[in-house]
């Protein structure tokens, strides 16, 4: 089983536009939400998003729903943390095909880390 990897330089996670996820409201707390709706530039894009390096300028101080933690994803979906890896992995692929393609680079990066990721846990690299 590959385990979850974050690639440097996407940024598809950043891709806020409420319109693309009608149901974020039902995920987090009011507040987060409103957190949320303030983060989402007009563009769509995460007003904290970096376009050039596609990364996080406040990731240090990024909000809790913005982290793939275990107690992130058990409060907002239900999901445990013997779930998170898997539902990590599928949540990348669909956003990340929801945003640049399924032939993107991006994809293809993260595709590459998660095989190496899994050869790396069973020993062949």
């Amino acid at each position: 089983m590959p385990t979850w990897q974050c690639i440097h330089s996407c940024g598809a996670c950043c891709r806020l536009a409420p319109e693309e996820r009608p149901d974020v409201a039902d995920y987090l707390a009011p507040a987060e939400y409103a957190q949320y709706l303030l983060m989402a530039g007009a563009d769509g894009w995460c007003i904290y998003f970096d376009h050039i390096s596609k990364g996080c300028t406040i990731y240090e101080t990024r909000p809790q729903f913005c982290r793939v933690l275990p107690e992130t994803f058990q409060a907002m979906y239900g999901i445990t943390a013997a779930e998170l890896n898997d539902f990590a992995i599928e949540c990348c692929y669909d956003q990340i095909e929801s945003v640049y393609g399924e032939d993107s680079m991006e994809m293809l990066r993260f595709e590459e880390t998660i095989y190496a990721a899994e050869l790396a846990e069973q020993g062949l690299v």
